[in-house]
């Protein structure tokens, strides 16, 4: 399986460099990077890697395009990927709900199989799922999401998808209510905090309350390393993918 990995040259990029490194039959071909005069091998990748700056330059046969690039990029490179009937696992969080769906509608377009994931940790996959149960019994949420500080897009893609998750339950219908500025801001009527500082990697807390009594779920990622499992396990089920699907949970 050729890949292309948009990113290599980043934090998570090359976490997938060195996962991929002992995996039989999952070659990086070829890298998408904003970084000039790269070598190959500063990056633990391989001397005959193909390396491009833009889109416009890209070359050569892949099978999937893994991306953790920027939210500023994201959409363009998807796009690229799945006109050129390339798979794509996304980890880059910041697509709008509307450049979600034309991403998912020209997936069906194209024949293209895929995932967006909002986070690939399984202990943040976990957290959504645990929030998203007790959202039925919960009216009063708040969500609080710490990131280290070149995060560039606020609130996370974790914390919002985690709204998304809640927002579908029958109790969730009616979380909240948008009568108050919220300390940072309000999503589906859900106050969602964003921390931004030095030392932390990728943080949750879901907070319901309720009378007399009070639920907190969270969870940490302590290293990026944490991610890598989740990636894996896109990989794994690429061929049982039917279209472009958002959310590491369904597919679990």
């Amino acid at each position: 399986m050729n890949i292309f990995l948009a990113g290599a040259t980043g934090s998570m990029g090359q976490k997938v460099v060195h996962l991929l490194a002992d995996k039989d039959g999952y070659d990086i071909a070829g890298i998408l990077t904003s970084k000039t005069d790269v070598n190959p091998s500063d990056y633990d990748l391989a001397d005959d890697v193909k390396v491009f700056t833009s889109l416009d330059d890209i070359e050569g046969d892949y099978d999937v395009w893994i991306d953790f690039t920027q939210p500023n990029i994201v959409f363009d490179n998807i796009k690229y990927a799945i006109e050129h009937h390339i798979s794509p696992i996304v980890g880059t969080s910041g697509l709008s709900e509307d450049q979600k769906h034309e991403l998912i509608s020209l997936a069906d377009s194209e024949n293209v199989n895929g995932l967006i994931a909002a986070n690939f940790g399984l202990s943040a996959v976990l957290l959504m799922q645990f929030a998203q149960q007790a959202a039925k019994y919960f009216s009063d949420v708040e969500v609080i999401e710490m990131h280290h500080e070149d995060k560039t897009d606020s609130p996370s893609g974790t914390a919002i998808h985690t709204v998304d998750m809640m927002s579908e339950t029958k109790q969730g219908e009616n979380i909240n209510q948008e009568d108050e500025p919220a300390r940072g801001m309000y999503y589906k009527g859900v106050p969602v905090h964003a921390v931004r500082l030095p030392g932390y990697v990728a943080h949750e807390q879901v907070l319901f309350g309720g009378p007399g009594e009070a639920l907190t779920i969270r969870q940490d990622s302590f290293d990026r390393e944490s991610f890598m499992q989740g990636v894996w396990v896109a990989l794994e089920k690429l061929p049982e993918i039917h279209g472009l699907v958002d959310g590491l949970e369904n597919i679990l």
